[in-house]
């Protein structure tokens, strides 16, 4: 029939299809509720901790991570009663450029040191974004083999806004290692090429992986990044880069002489290593026992580590200043105002920065009164 409409068949015309069945059932989803709101004691959590227990060591890091501020209190008891426990391991920090192959390299590490009867903890932090905040941490995927094995732990955590990739929480995660048996700690940062600092700050051994045919040699002889290593490790040394790996050994030998000798009396050194095929490993830690025994003999070790805990006692202070500052109402309520005169070219920076600082000097003796 000429006036009957004839049915939609265009092919986005949406046809109604089969609900599906409900596959969750509402009463497990309460008992994972439950769980989660159960009140967390903290002194079992401990107890488990110095025991040995992983999950336990997991749910403490995560405590001591979180900014939620109901945790503050619980972060620090634990981390002032695993502290009596902790400073029996040796810890070394591990960073190269995106690509050297850190994640590999650690894996092949630590799997020869859980061989030859090491507990070994990996403190891996990934980068994060800095437009979503999120962060992949894939470090558990990429050691797939070490994160099987029963005397290894990986951490991976979120770089946040910690310049050079080190997490702010990262010290307190060692000591919780420490105390929970671990005698190797391994912290792979970043390696933006931001600020390796905190990482070394941290660590008695700082060891940096390089990669031979990557571009300039002679970017070794810089200071910074190379001035801080103990040690550098050219990865991938292996196939068609092993001569260019030589001839990159000798140019950073070459430029490694060069810097004054350090306050530990030990001279950096170059190795090769292939951790994709398992070589050189073993020569990394013989070289590392080597350094250990050295510092601990002329004092060095012991010394280092009282100076990192007073650097990271003024670093403490300064963040809960800088997180007082920006927590304080009076601030909250002027710092839009100062930032929008300062985008409008009404105020310098600093005068605005200056203006804020003795509003808040202000606010703080207000309520001390």
């Amino acid at each position: 029939m000429p006036n009957e409409k004839l049915p939609n068949k265009k092919s986005l015309n949406e046809i109604e299809g089969i609900s599906q069945p409900n596959f969750i059932n509402p009463a497990s989803i309460q008992n994972i509720q439950k769980f989660r709101n159960k009140p967390l004691n903290i002194e079992l959590l401990i107890e488990k901790l110095l025991q040995g227990d992983i999950p336990s060591l997991s749910k403490a890091i995560t405590i001591i991570e979180s900014t939620n501020p109901t945790h503050k209190e619980q972060a620090h008891k634990i981390i002032q009663t695993c502290l009596p426990h902790a400073n029996k391991s040796v810890r070394i920090g591990i960073t190269g450029v995106p690509g050297v192959g850190k994640s590999t390299f650690i894996e092949a590490f630590g799997m020869y040191l859980t061989s030859i009867g090491k507990k070994v903890a990996v403190l891996a932090v990934d980068p994060s974004s800095t437009i979503s905040k999120g962060s992949i941490l894939g470090d558990k995927t990429r050691m797939e083999d070490l994160v099987k094995n029963a005397n290894a732990f990986i951490r991976p955590s979120a770089s946040g806004e910690s310049l050079g990739g080190v997490s702010r929480k990262t010290r307190e995660s060692i000591i919780l290692c420490e105390a929970c048996g671990f005698d190797t700690i391994l912290i792979e940062t970043v390696g933006v090429g931001q600020s390796e600092t905190a990482v070394h700050s941290m660590t008695d051994f700082f060891l940096l992986l390089n990669l031979a045919g990557a571009g300039d040699e002679l970017q070794g002889i810089k200071r910074g990044i190379m001035e801080m290593a103990d040690s550098v490790i050219i990865n991938k040394a292996d196939g068609d880069n092993l001569k260019r790996a030589n001839n990159a050994k000798l140019d950073i030998n070459r430029a490694l002489h060069l810097f004054p000798l350090k306050d530990s009396k030990w001279q950096p050194k170059v190795l090769l290593a292939s951790a994709f095929y398992n070589q050189g490993i073993e020569d990394v830690w013989q070289l590392l026992e080597k350094y250990f025994s050295l510092t601990k003999e002329n004092g060095y070790f012991e010394t280092n580590r009282k100076n990192q805990n007073a650097y990271w006692l003024k670093e403490t202070i300064n963040e809960q200043l800088l997180s007082n500052f920006y927590q304080n109402q009076t601030i909250n309520e002027q710092l839009q105002n100062a930032e929008n005169a300062v985008q409008n070219n009404e105020k310098s920076p600093f005068v605005a920065a200056n203006e804020l600082l003795e509003l808040y000097d202000k606010s703080q003796k207000y309520h001390s009164e």
